[in-house]
């Protein structure tokens, strides 16, 4: 194998405990799907920033499991996601009920490259969601806490976090991604700026009765000042500023983010 491609995929993670222990090289199958030219342009232009191989292997995500990503959005995930466990696993999209009937259609008309995939819902006023107690190997949210503590309610992320460990098996997976917010900022940022400590996420997960299992540096931007006009929608692939100061941002690339691991106990 080589060298340098192990000493980069095997990323580095700080446990609770302050144990060191490292995540395997990305699986064959996480290659093929990350490389299929099945996926949208666009979507590849930002593998360098989003780091899709490594992040999954961080995560220990395997074709024969059932995955469960919360808020898919676009699909920037799915279109990897649901192709590696075709046939093998099954793919679980997690959303609002409004938002169902879209995702739904979506996957329909991306059948012949996802295979079966389900949409499942939760309800941000209760936490209650139609997935099964108990029948996840993973659940996976990229860039979403930031959102549920930027609702009105200040309950709904605890909620999900909730809803989140009653999904999975004992033993299953937690894994977050979302811009980081240096723990000496101001707080009140998380409500506006995109941007959220990693205290508050390592919170809400043991509330909720996880484990922290490990960390990667593997998204981290030290370029990012987290300071911007527009939080992290100033920089890309947003540029909410649009021309101004663009070359700057650009020169950043995308937000600081940090890579969470935690395990819901046996």
């Amino acid at each position: 194998m080589n060298r340098l491609l192990t000493a980069f995929a095997c990323v580095s993670t700080i446990l609770s405990t302050g144990a060191v222990a490292q995540s395997g090289a990305p699986s064959k199958e996480i290659a093929a799907a990350i490389a299929s030219p099945t996926r949208t342009p666009a979507n590849r232009e930002r593998d360098r920033y989003r780091h899709p191989a490594e992040t999954l292997a961080f995560f220990g995500v395997k074709p024969t499991q059932t995955v469960v990503e919360f808020l898919p959005s676009g699909g920037w995930y799915t279109e990897i996601l649901a192709p590696l466990v075709k046939g093998r696993g099954r793919y679980v999209a997690l959303v609002p009920t409004a938002q169902a009937d879209r995702i739904r259609t979506a996957f329909a008309e991306k059948a012949a490259i996802y295979g079966p995939t389900q949409v499942a819902t939760v309800d941000f006023k209760t936490g209650t969601s139609s997935i099964p107690a108990g029948s996840a190997d993973v659940v996976l949210t990229f860039r979403n806490v930031h959102n549920l503590l930027m609702q009105d309610d200040p309950a709904v992320a605890a909620r999900l976090f909730k809803a989140f460990h009653a999904a999975l098996k004992p033993g299953g997976v937690l894994g977050v991604v979302d811009h980081r917010l240096p723990e000496d900022m101001d707080t009140a940022r998380e409500k506006t700026s995109g941007y959220i400590k990693r205290s508050t996420i390592v919170r809400l997960a043991q509330e909720a009765g996880f484990k922290l299992a490990g960390e990667a540096r593997v998204n981290a931007n030290p370029r990012d000042t987290h300071d911007h006009p527009e939080g992290v929608w100033t920089l890309p692939p947003s540029y909410r500023l649009k021309d101004l100061d663009r070359a700057k941002y650009a020169a950043i690339g995308e937000s600081d983010r940090l890579t969470l691991k935690f395990v819901k106990a046996r």
